[in-house]
């Protein structure tokens, strides 16, 4: 579901798993939010409780 990237740090972690662009005390937390993302093929397969996701107003 990833398309695009506005961070290059971020995509860079993506793809190679390189920390240059972003903190490493974040890397646990974007590799979830990531992958969760990559795999999702739709908004219903991001319904966790701890992002509290919601529709737009």
């Amino acid at each position: 579901m990833i398309l695009t990237f506005k961070h290059k740090g971020l995509e860079a972690f993506y793809r190679t798993g390189g920390m240059a662009g972003i903190q490493p005390i974040h890397a646990k937390r974007l590799r979830e939010l990531l992958t969760a993302l990559s795999v999702a093929s739709g908004p219903q397969d991001l319904n966790r409780p701890s992002w509290r996701l919601h529709g737009l107003s």
